[in-house]
């Protein structure tokens, strides 16, 4: 028997010329995210160590920045606590609309095409443009104030209310968000073969036995993935409040990111807020590793 010949020089010629190949259309967007994304994230971490104002001297103070905003800012830990309320709510209330309205735009019913283009709509739309529509609608003379006038309320002001505001900051980023995880789990459930649910059923499995033990494990990719980016955006959320309520009343919707905003480009202190960007970014790091490390143990690939 003969052995098998090495490889031949024309044929490693050709993995040279396919690398050098790929490289040259990966640069672009390698350059791109070395630039606008590595770059930044380097930046940031650097001036977290100095005091940096916009216009000054710029000195290097160690872990100053981080004492100042862990122990003699409360400002901050209410937009830790106020950002966790929005997490806490924002994620589960998303996950049960998306996978909801995903199960029930099944291949079977008529019109889905125009149901996914309903419900994505707003995903699509400027976040900013919503956000003034809702502001619009639930001020003191807006048209929520006439629609509630009917029913007898004489003081609506829910944007005004420190009980109510983070309440309308969630319901106007879940009807902005859900749309997105909604395709998500649709394709995942398209993905699944028919077959699986015709055998439970004629070994007698309801449709919450076919859910759990079929849909669930089967769309657990989908849901894995849903999680870590939408908890990303979670944590991240600056434009809902920031138009919405502008982090008021007093501090009730003020978010992590909104006071990194107001340190840096309201009070100009860019050490403090590259500390509380550092902050945020070793947070959501944290979760997402901790993430991909759990999934092992629920995610089930085919």
């Amino acid at each position: 028997m003969g052995t098998t010949p090495p490889p031949t020089r024309p044929r490693r010629s050709r993995r040279r010329r396919d690398a050098r190949t790929a490289l040259a259309f990966l640069a672009p967007s390698g350059l791109g995210f070395a630039m606008f994304t590595l770059g930044p994230i380097v930046a940031s971490v650097v001036i977290a160590f100095f005091a940096w104002p916009v216009i000054g001297e710029r000195s290097f103070t160690g872990l100053t920045n981080f004492v100042t905003i862990f122990t003699t800012d409360p400002i901050f830990w209410q937009s830790v606590g106020n950002t966790l309320i929005f997490v806490a709510w924002y994620v589960p209330l998303n996950f049960v609309l998306a996978l909801g309205l995903a199960v029930w735009i099944s291949p079977r019913i008529r019109g889905r095409g125009f149901y996914r283009l309903m419900f994505f709509l707003p995903t699509v739309t400027p976040i900013v443009a919503n956000a003034l529509v809702w502001r619009l609608l639930l001020q003191p003379d807006g048209i929520g104030h006439e629609i509630a006038a009917l029913f007898g309320v004489a003081q609506f002001n829910p944007l005004g209310s420190e009980s109510s505001a983070m309440a309308v900051v969630v319901a106007m980023s879940v009807w902005q968000g859900f749309g997105y995880n909604m395709l998500v789990f649709s394709a995942g459930l398209d993905a699944i073969p028919e077959q699986l649910y015709e055998a439970a059923a004629l070994d007698g499995a309801t449709a919450v036995h076919r859910f759990i033990r079929i849909t669930v494990p089967m769309l657990s990719p989908s849901i894995f993935f849903a999680t870590v980016m939408t908890l990303i955006t979670a944590f991240q959320v600056f434009a809902q409040p920031y138009v919405l309520t502008g982090g008021g009343p007093g501090v009730a919707t003020t978010t992590v990111v909104m006071y990194l905003y107001q340190r840096g480009f309201e009070l100009f202190d860019l050490g403090t807020a590259s500390a509380v960007a550092t902050v945020l970014f070793l947070l959501i790091a944290m979760i997402t590793a901790v993430q991909f490390v759990g999934q092992r143990k629920w995610v089930h690939y085919e």
